[in-house]
């Protein structure tokens, strides 16, 4: 421990130094010396999981679920109901948060030695994480494509082709984003009437193809389920936080209650100001939203508010590369990758998983190719959720007590998030329309499919023989305190 941090006179420093060495106590009792440095307070903490889901630029890049699914009942209440049954799954989370504040999270807990566990705690996870990591840019590049357009009246619509370019060259800034030192990532984050009210609560269309009209305004529910996505980052990142039992969970109920409250008021405002919701659906910008900030700003003021948002969403990007990688290097960390060798090394002078890292940009560009599909965000996405929210439920029940906890109430709500999380997994399997083909065939199956084949044969021709669980590199608690001795004499 540096000795010269204590030399405080408000007495400010000596708390942030023991707050840190708790924290460092904490993680060696669970197995694991500290790598990193703790450079995020609670409020860079709390903004870090605000930041990924980044609500403004994601209900800009999600607009048309809701329109398809129901029009103006689609975007209001497809958004108020989800986010009333994700609410328990992130008071579970925050839970688990609390107990296992490492990198992995909710996925140290656990023995990790059988071939669900394997699959649905990790894989699942890392899964769920890089396609967010896609699907996050590829919006952004789609934001991009509408800005140029909206620019050139209408002159210039790129093709697919030049959207992908535009994945991979936003990809590539992420990388380099990513692989910065942590004090830099932690305060990356902290920056950044045409209808009557009974027509913007109760006016219901269906787009989608179903026949169905529930069916349809469940499909909706895509939206906030891929917007309330990655707050598990606080978790991810609790090796670089200070007082991470207490800031991670509190993170993540901030963060969560914060978006879906916004999110809810600012679909609300555009209800207001969509006349034709099958006028919207067909224009020909990438994103609806765009559309929409044009016909009620004009061209200038659209621009200066999209410009605005392409900003939160880069950042919203970069901070999901981050969360991505640290899954990545916590899994590595245990050996539980095909060369894990590489993907846990941490760069001696940046103190982060540079090639963790740069492995979640280059399956994310891979991952991007189904930008040539006119399913590719409901794809992604769906992938993203079905990825993130099988991990989330899967340690629920199995989850240690930490600082702060769900007491007697913790049950209950445990069991309404699994079954939330099991019927939202079977709904986003579904293809967004019923008149499927190969062209707008819903993707997700198949990159779930792929992973989790992957995974099984894997496990069974190796990792079965040699990956037994979570492997600790402090053998006892007492060896952090000898490293601690041993450096304050140095």
């Amino acid at each position: 421990m540096d000795t010269k941090n204590e030399k405080d006179n408000s007495g400010v420093e000596v708390d942030s130094v023991s707050l840190r060495h708790a924290d460092d106590a904490l993680l060696a009792k669970l197995g694991y010396k500290s790598e990193f440095k703790r450079e995020f307070s609670l409020i860079e903490t709390v903004a870090f999981a605000f930041s990924i889901m980044g609500v403004v630029a994601s209900v800009s890049s999600t607009l048309s679920f809701g329109l398809e699914s129901g029009g103006h009942v689609g975007m209001v209440f497809g958004w108020l109901i989800p986010c009333l049954f994700v609410l328990p799954v992130a008071l579970s989370m925050a839970e688990m948060a609390s107990a296992m504040p490492t990198s992995a999270g909710f996925l140290d807990g656990y023995s990790c030695r059988t071939l669900l566990d394997y699959m649905f705690l990790g894989w699942a996870n890392i899964t769920g994480q890089t396609t967010l990591v896609c699907s996050i840019d590829w919006t952004l590049a789609l934001m991009i494509s509408s800005a140029v357009s909206v620019m050139s009246d209408g002159s210039i619509i790129l093709s697919s082709g030049a959207n992908f370019g535009i994945l991979l060259a936003i990809l590539f800034l992420h990388g380099i984003v990513c692989s910065a030192a942590t004090s830099i990532l932690a305060r990356l984050n902290l920056f950044y009437n045409k209808v009557s009210t009974k027509d913007a609560f109760t006016l219901f269309e269906n787009n989608t193809g179903w026949a169905n009209n529930g069916w349809a305004f469940i499909l909706s529910f895509t939206a906030p389920m891929w917007t309330l996505t990655g707050y598990d980052s606080a978790a991810h990142i609790s090796e670089e936080v200070a007082g991470a039992a207490k800031a991670a969970p509190i993170a993540i109920i901030v963060g969560v209650g914060a978006t879906a409250s916004l999110g809810w008021i600012l679909l609300i405002a555009v209800s207001f100001v969509i006349p034709s919701v099958s006028d919207l659906i067909s224009t020909p910008l990438p994103l609806p939203m765009a559309q929409v900030f044009l016909d009620v700003l004009g061209k200038k003021g659209m621009l200066a508010i999209w410009s605005l948002i392409i900003v939160v969403q880069f950042v919203t990007g970069a901070a999901q590369g981050v969360d991505a990688s640290r899954v990545v290097f916590a899994f590595s960390r245990d050996n539980a990758l095909p060369g894990s060798h590489w993907w846990k090394q941490v760069n001696p002078y940046t103190q982060t998983p540079v090639n963790a890292v740069w492995l979640v940009m280059l399956v994310s560009a891979i991952c991007g190719v189904l930008g040539f599909s006119v399913t590719a965000l409901n794809s992604l996405a769906g992938s993203a959720v079905i990825g993130l929210y099988t991990s989330y439920a899967f340690p629920i029940f199995l989850s240690p007590l930490g600082p702060f906890n769900l007491g007697r109430f913790g049950k209950p709500i445990g069991w309404i998030a699994v079954a939330w999380v099991c019927f939202i997994i079977i709904m986003l399997l579904f293809p967004p329309g019923s008149g499927t083909t190969g062209a707008n065939m819903n993707y997700a199956v198949v990159i779930m499919g792929a992973v989790f084949v992957f995974a099984t044969a894997w496990w069974m021709l190796s990792a079965k023989k040699w990956f037994h669980g979570p492997i600790k590199n402090i053998d006892s608690p007492d060896d952090f305190n000898g490293m601690e001795k041993r450096s304050s004499v140095e």
